[in-house]
């Protein structure tokens, strides 16, 4: 696990290191500095607390869903400092508010890598879980203000004793403004 973790960490820095000059000539103004980004993903995979992706999840009659966006902020080209919040139901009365905080870098303004920190709180929990967020993918823009993202991510549990780690497909879509 820890190799994963240092694998993306490194592919990372590597890529905001590089990138820099090889910005797609395409793509670059929807990821420049100072715009805005407004998106929403859908999780496919094993459903946890800490989630701001839309989804729904049925197994063995128990039906948990989710919903959540996430807003973001260009510092600098190709990246962005996002912010997430969502719900999660978990059912047998089981519920979640959820935040997630984190940064978003554009590889070559088309290859998103995200690194985040997302909690939640449970509702009569003892304990709120809380996990570190990879994440990765390819940006296809549709347009000057429309993206689909098609990646995966992996939420490395930080509270090990009480949840676990979680492993999604995703597609988010995204609004550049």
């Amino acid at each position: 696990m820890k190799k994963i973790i240092l694998t993306v960490a490194a592919v990372f820095a590597f890529g905001f290191a590089n990138a820099q000059d090889a910005k797609s000539t395409a793509n670059a103004g929807q990821t420049a500095k100072g715009k805005w980004l407004i998106e929403a993903n859908t999780g496919f995979g094993a459903a946890h607390s800490a989630d701001t992706s839309f989804g729904l999840n049925s197994v063995d009659g128990e039906t948990t869903w989710s919903l959540g966006a996430e807003g973001g902020y260009f510092i600098m080209d190709d990246l962005a400092i996002k912010a997430g919040l969502g719900y999660v139901d978990l059912g047998d009365d089981v519920s979640a508010f959820s935040y997630k905080i984190g940064a978003k870098y554009y590889i070559i303004s088309q290859i998103p890598v995200q690194l985040d920190y997302s909690g939640a709180s449970v509702k009569d929990a003892d304990e709120n879980p809380s996990y570190l967020g990879i994440q990765g993918g390819y940006a296809i823009f549709l347009g000057q203000n429309v993206s689909i993202e098609p990646g995966l991510r992996f939420n490395k549990s930080l509270n090990e004793d009480f949840f676990d780690d979680v492993f999604q497909v995703r597609i988010g879509f995204a609004l550049h403004f």
